[in-house]
């Protein structure tokens, strides 16, 4: 292994999972987040939101603040909803104007990633939907968005831009709540930094298999970003890594090895909701992690489990995950 690929940033979470507990004056700064998820050991890298995490500090300050706690950065994602002017839609809203606006604060966002020397910026576009039947007209809004994508791909060819699709919330119904949708949507924009960001969480309400995803995203574009977490398929429950669907999340680690995703995984997990303690929880969710590709790397290149594969044995492929995942020998 190369030393440019050792010393690659592994883990990065969710920063404002760790407002939990921050004892400062005020509401708690990115820098404070920051300075809290570094005490994670083995999490080496930070997502941060734009406009959101930029209200009281510069691009170059939130660089310098990474720098100083030892921390790269992953890349920007981008928040519209929390301004109510984008409550219905940001770049499919009926106003040309504000569909504008959309536009021109994702490539305000891309110029602050690249003033950090970042390259990765990711689009939920939550509110870009519809909630009723009758309520819009589809080629309206789909053409919108094709519109605006390209726009803000075409801003700066050096940062790529990732969507991470999601089936609803807050809007009824997503436009891009899928993966397929997602796909035809990056083949109409036609622009080559553009591609996808799967969020484990999504993927399983949008009642899709993760590694099947994974492979489509690889067949038709190219996967930029992993969320890590889980759930029970019924929304977006932010859970901890492989505590609800430990096979399906090998079968992911698995996939990820084959098509050579070699990007940061990302723990988009909710301690704060439970109350959880955000570096307790974090560096669970490494410690899980680490484990279940270890099991992953002694599936992807084993023969018996490719035979039956192969064979479409589910019984015999079971038991050789099993022996993997919880050790023993299933008999």
């Amino acid at each position: 292994m190369s030393q440019r690929i050792a010393n690659r940033p592994k883990y990065a979470a969710r920063l404002n999972a760790f407002k939990i507990g921050l004892q400062s004056e005020g509401k708690p700064t990115a820098a404070d987040m920051i300075a809290r998820a570094a005490q994670v050991d083995g999490l080496d890298a930070a997502d941060l939101n734009y406009p959101d995490h930029f209200a009281d500090h510069s691009p170059e300050q939130i660089a310098r603040v990474l720098s100083d706690n030892g921390m790269a950065l992953n890349g920007l994602a981008m928040r519209y909803y929390t301004d109510p002017g984008f409550r219905l839609g940001a770049f499919t809203n009926p106003d040309p104007k504000v569909r504008q606006e959309a536009i021109d604060i994702t490539r305000k966002g891309i110029d602050a990633l690249a003033a950090m020397g970042g390259r990765l910026m990711t689009l939920w576009m939550g509110q870009d939907g519809f909630d009723y039947s009758f309520q819009t007209d589809y080629r309206t809004l789909w053409d919108h968005t094709i519109e605006a994508l390209a726009a803000v791909a075409d801003h700066n060819g050096d940062i790529d831009i990732a969507i991470e699709y999601k089936p609803n919330e807050p809007r009824a119904y997503a436009l891009m709540p899928d993966v397929g949708s997602t796909l035809l949507a990056i083949k109409e924009a036609s622009r080559f930094n553009l591609g996808v960001t799967l969020d484990f969480a999504h993927v399983l309400y949008a009642d899709e298999m993760p590694a099947h995803a994974a492979h489509l995203v690889s067949r038709h574009s190219r996967l930029l970003g992993v969320h890590l977490n889980d759930g029970y398929g019924k929304r977006d429950d932010g859970l901890m890594v492989g505590t609800v669907h430990p096979i399906q999340t090998v079968e992911l680690l698995v996939e990820l090895d084959r098509i050579g995703y070699d990007g940061v995984l990302y723990f988009d997990t909710f301690p704060d909701h439970g109350g959880l303690d955000p570096v307790a929880e974090a560096s669970t969710n490494i410690a899980l992690v680490e484990r279940l590709r270890m099991v992953a790397a002694g599936l992807t290149h084993n023969d018996d489990l490719a035979a039956a594969i192969a064979r479409q044995d589910a019984t015999a492929s079971m038991r050789i995950v099993a022996d993997a995942l919880y050790g023993g020998q299933c008999a």
